[in-house]
């Protein structure tokens, strides 16, 4: 027996959709200038869906109908010949022109059913559905989420447009396997691009297609999502291999997917998780046209499940652990590509950031680790560890090379020898000729995860070079202890420094094991955050900004530091 319809939650996606909506209304027939073809569909879209929606200030609008054929015009309008869409970075793109069929063909879906008075709507939406469905049907792709947005485009055309061809080219991507791993992220192992992308795609999938097995794969990557939910409601991206990698994503766009399957399968921990996502208040204005295409959505949730702590969650694929009690949510990372791939590129899990801590309002979001080796760029953990419960190591080795004399039969008289790139920078010096001296540098991390926060023991081997620890906190809050050094930064030495926010504090305490005592304020030379020649070469840098506190030293070193949270007591 199917739950009963959650009637305020209804009410909050049409609120949602009008605040879209409602101004687009206001002047049906001043055309859209300077807008992309995928917002210019899904505001046809949102229109379609309000005027259907009881609960929507537009139902039943004519104002609504004249908007919704306005931006069609302009949607035909960037429409080539070729039938993808014109604009964007990405030139005669078939995944990005499908987002644009995607929503085209949802709204084609909800004018169909509307009535005459949105005939001649139905038709524009049709017309420009079938005008792309030629390239969508042949096109390929360049990020593994576009074949899943592709297919759902491809599928959504089937829908409406019955054609075998297009089943069949679904079929053939399908037929590579869903990119998802043994821990339920996806190859990208990005928040954004499984939210926007990977899930509401291979949700529709499923259900066009009647296959279980695709919503099995959205559940299973919920299901690891749940152990990525920060306190902040957002969801852990520094393991991403994509844009995302370094900046928060909101659990928001996640609202639909755990909603969905809640409903559909009973669990109360996608309910906490859908809950969660809206307890900001709901914004998204495409919820609306999604609860009317899949009325499950607006069912009731099931009992929400409270989350049991202290929990922890190692992810082998990513190689990041998460551990969480009522005082801190420590999250520790070792899984960067760049040791394997010797470069920072897209595509690539590039973030140098191996250990966050969040005590309420107090964050420390990012522990770097910066060497000045050959201008090889800030620790990244070639390989990670569980030693044991609650305790991990992160290992990186990097080397660099001396080349000597090319051997006899390797010489040339005009000396125009390869142009070759030895893993550190390019010369034409046939480098893989030659026989090389190498110098190697090993720096390993022991992370210790507990209730209250963390303890770290860092060793530093090989040649003497300078290196520098990194703590940026979120702004918002004060420091006591550490010595101010400009820049909104701070250096520790021997004492302790807590960082504080209302009520909510993080103190650090660090000391040196083996080594020479660490940099003092006067070493700016030594206290300062080295992003590495690959970003240096072309002007760019990774760094944080904000309050950072810093210690450093002239390897080698072993040093351990104390990261401690505390909180008040909840009042009873």
């Amino acid at each position: 027996m199917p739950s009963p319809l959650d009637h305020g939650f209804g009410r909050a996606v049409a609120r949602a959709a009008d605040r879209a909506a409602v101004p687009l209304a206001a002047v049906p027939d001043v055309e859209p200038v300077g807008v992309t073809h995928r917002v210019l569909a899904r505001r046809v879209k949102t229109l379609v869906a309000a005027y259907r929606c009881r609960d929507s200030a537009l139902h039943g609008s004519a104002a609504a109908v004249a908007a919704a054929l306005t931006h069609l015009r302009a949607l035909r309008a960037v429409q080539t010949a070729s039938g993808l869409f014109a604009g964007g970075d990405n030139v005669q793109s078939p995944p990005d022109s499908a987002f644009t069929v995607n929503d085209v063909c949802d709204a084609h879906v909800l004018a169909a059913g509307a009535g005459p008075e949105l005939r001649e709507v139905t038709a524009a939406l049709a017309g420009i559905a079938r005008a792309a469905a030629g390239p969508l049907l042949t096109g390929g792709a360049h990020t593994p989420n576009h074949r899943w947005e592709l297919c759902a485009a491809l599928a959504r055309l089937h829908r409406s447009f019955p054609d075998a061809r297009l089943l069949d080219r679904v079929g053939e991507w399908l037929a590579e396997g869903v990119d998802i791993d043994a821990e339920g992220l996806y190859s990208e192992r990005s928040a954004v691009y499984a939210s926007h992308v990977s899930n509401p795609s291979l949700l529709l999938l499923a259900d066009v297609l009647g296959r279980a097995d695709l919503q099995d794969a959205v559940e299973r990557h919920l299901a690891t999502t749940l152990d990525l939910i920060r306190p902040d409601r957002t969801v852990e991206t520094v393991h991403s291999r994509r844009q995302d990698q370094n900046h928060p994503f909101p659990l928001a766009p996640y609202l639909p997917h755990y909603r969905l399957l809640a409903i559909r399968t009973g669990r109360g921990d996608f309910a906490r998780a859908a809950l969660l996502a809206a307890a900001d208040g709901i914004e998204d204005c495409d919820l609306l046209a999604q609860t009317l295409l899949t009325p499950d959505l607006c069912r009731l949730l099931p009992a929400p499940e409270p989350e049991t702590l202290p929990r922890e969650r190692y992810l082998t694929t990513a190689r990041l652990a998460r551990h969480a009690s009522a005082t801190a949510h420590t999250v520790v990372y070792g899984g960067s590509d760049v040791p394997g791939h010797r470069r920072v590129r897209s595509g690539l899990a590039c973030n140098p950031t191996f250990l966050r801590l969040f005590a309420g309002d107090a964050v420390l979001d990012a522990v770097r680790l910066s060497r000045g080796f050959f201008d090889l760029g800030p620790f990244r953990a070639a390989e990670m560890r569980r030693l044991a419960a609650h305790r991990y190591r992160l290992t990186e080795t990097v080397t660099a090379a001396y080349y000597q004399p090319l051997p006899k039969e390797r010489r040339r008289d005009d000396g125009a020898y390869r142009l070759v790139d030895e893993g550190r920078f390019s010369a034409a010096m046939a480098f893989p000729d030659r026989p090389r001296d190498e110098i190697s540098h090993t720096t390993r991390v022991d992370v210790d995860l507990r209730d209250d926060g963390a303890d770290l023991r860092i060793d530093i081997s090989g040649p003497p070079v300078p290196w520098a620890l990194e703590l940026t906190f979120r702004p918002g809050g004060s420091f006591e202890g550490a010595v101010p050094i400009g820049d909104g930064r701070r250096c520790l030495t021997t004492g302790p420094t807590t960082y504080r926010v209302g009520y909510d504090e993080i103190r650090v305490e660090a000391h040196v094991e083996a080594g020479e005592p660490l940099a003092g304020p006067d070493r700016s030379d030594v206290l300062r955050y080295d992003p590495g020649q690959d970003h240096t070469v072309v002007g760019g840098t990774d760094a944080t900004t904000g309050n950072r506190v810093h210690l450093g030293g002239l390897g080698p070193h072993t040093l351990t530091l104390a990261l401690r949270a505390r909180r008040p007591a909840p009042a009873v």
